[in-house]
């Protein structure tokens, strides 16, 4: 039987005037790294590689015709993005100051972990997960 490897990466998609921030808040609120930014002119349209923990990739595309979709956690399809964290209260304290707004902290009654829920600029539900 063939098995799938990994997860290779992680594509979100933002509206051409939100990619400033889209960008800013995956690298400076996140700290994810950038492994390369190209502009394509043809399609009015930025990819932005970003690289999580040096074991994961996120593309980051803006484009000026997108759709919207619902991203509450309960839509159907994508429910949200988990991170993995070590210090949960430190990443609640950093998200207030950075103005992400996050939800307070609860616990997962299966596993007895921390975790809380905010999200990104768009409205993609995030969460991070207590290690």
């Amino acid at each position: 039987m063939l098995a799938i490897e990994s997860i290779h990466h992680i594509a979100l998609l933002t509206d051409t005037e939100g990619y400033a921030e889209y960008k800013r808040f995956y690298t400076e609120v996140l700290g994810c790294s950038i492994v390369a930014e190209t502009y394509r002119e043809e399609r009015n349209s930025y990819k932005l590689d970003l690289a999580l923990g040096g074991k994961y990739q996120i593309e980051l595309f803006s484009f000026p015709d997108f759709q919207e979709r619902a991203s509450f956690p309960e839509a159907k399809g994508l429910r949200h993005l988990a991170f993995g964290v070590k210090d949960l209260k430190a990443w609640y304290d950093w998200l207030l100051q950075s103005n992400a707004k996050p939800e307070e902290i609860r616990t997962d009654t299966l596993t007895g972990k921390q975790f809380l829920f905010f999200y990104d600029p768009n409205g993609q539900p995030l969460e991070l997960y207590e290690q």
